[in-house]
């Protein structure tokens, strides 16, 4: 039998605390704090994202009525709602940030084999925002529109194992074009964006940086033709042009050649042109390319299914920030610990099965996998044996 320590404390120790501690000294996130740490802090936070918790009294009301294991859950300070409410409004959403970024740094090696439909040996990141709305009374600083407030999440999604290679939340009416700047180009990377981010300025910088670039032309986009390649038009390719910007300001922001390529979408009949600067790969891989850029949606769509980050815990900004960056925090955790201990099922069944069992004292692969676990008990080399 096992009496070990519980799920939730075992979830816990995958993560780095040194590093954490790291971070919260940066920011001095624990000056002049007595009994509720940062890392009690976050760990609160994590049980809420785990627990599907909807509010601050709703997480103390949990906490409280299993007070008796909050030692063991490695929470040692008074959980109390006012307590969790000034920690989350004062204490620097940087230490939260930094350490998410630091265990995305941790996840990204152990999902960089993973397959997403194309064999391609360069790392494909596919950019993008979410709006997450916000109520204009409560949040007035997230002022966006007249009568709406929201935050804009802009997401750099490594589609290999679609784990998030950086997140950079802004104020909603920041146009995501903007975000191009305040992105650390990878040589010989391939970035799949969609009509929002063509700026010919901005994508120059990426070819100076021996990077890639896939994204579609606008419908009214002038250019000089140079050379027409021939394509296979039974696979839906229309033509593949070498071009030039054709546009004065085009031309001086954008002085290489181009990669013009059209595809017919029979499925929705609707009919595509992309830009690249590539063009070594053929013009079919360049259309799947973008069509993988469908992989950045569908992580939105699942983190606002799965994670706490449409309702929030607290009203000021560093509030909304520490929780999107705690949950996005927990979903990089329940990947590495998918991958660590070669856990076969999905992450929507595992934080579910979570959920249900934070208190357990089980194994996590015994509570994961059920009657199909088989739990192999490890002898000591040195203990004696009674019997032979």
């Amino acid at each position: 039998m096992y009496t070990g320590k519980m799920i939730f404390a075992q979830l816990m120790d995958h993560l780095p605390r040194y590093e954490f501690q790291k971070c919260v000294a940066r920011y001095r996130g624990d000056y002049k704090v007595q009994s509720f740490s940062c890392w009690d802090q976050f760990l609160c936070l994590a049980f809420a994202q785990l627990t599907y918790r909807e509010s601050l009294r709703d997480i103390e009301t949990c906490l409280r009525a299993a007070h008796t294991k909050l030692y063991h859950l490695g929470i040692r300070g008074q959980v109390s709602r006012n307590t969790l409410a000034n920690a989350n409004s004062v204490r620097d959403w940087r230490i939260y940030a930094d350490f998410g970024q630091h265990l995305i740094d941790i996840a990204r090696p152990l999902y960089a084999q993973e397959d997403f439909g194309l064999q391609l040996d360069s790392t494909v990141y596919a950019l993008d925002s979410t709006t997450i709305d916000l109520c204009l009374s409560l949040f007035p600083w997230a002022h966006f529109r007249r009568r709406k407030a929201g935050v804009k999440l802009h997401t750099l999604l490594d589609l290999h194992g679609n784990i998030p290679a950086d997140v950079i939340i802004t104020a909603a009416n920041l146009h995501d074009i903007n975000i191009l700047d305040r992105i650390i180009i990878e040589a010989g990377a391939f970035y799949i964006m969609d009509r929002a981010y063509l700026d010919f300025g901005r994508l120059y910088r990426i070819h100076l940086a021996a990077a890639f670039f896939v994204t579609r032309a606008w419908k009214n986009f002038n250019f000089r033709r140079i050379y027409s390649a021939a394509v296979d038009k039974s696979a839906g390719l229309l033509f593949d042009q070498t071009i030039r910007p054709g546009g004065f300001y085009q031309q001086k922001a954008y002085s290489e050649k181009l990669r013009r390529i059209g595809f017919y979408d029979a499925v929705n009949d609707h009919r595509l042109v992309f830009i690249t600067n590539n063009f070594n790969l053929p013009a079919i891989t360049i259309a799947a390319l973008y069509k993988s850029r469908w992989q950045v949606e569908l992580f939105f769509r699942w983190i606002k299914q799965h994670l706490r980050i449409k309702s929030f815990f607290g009203t000021s900004e560093n509030a909304v920030k520490t929780q999107i960056w705690v949950a996005l925090s927990v979903y990089v955790l329940v990947a590495i610990v998918k991958k660590r201990l070669n856990i076969d099922l999905g992450m929507h069944r595992i934080l579910q099965t979570l959920s249900l069992n934070l208190f357990e004292r089980t194994e996590i692969l015994c509570a994961l996998q059920g009657d199909d676990y088989t739990s192999i008990e490890q002898e000591t080399c040195n203990q004696m044996k009674l019997f032979k």
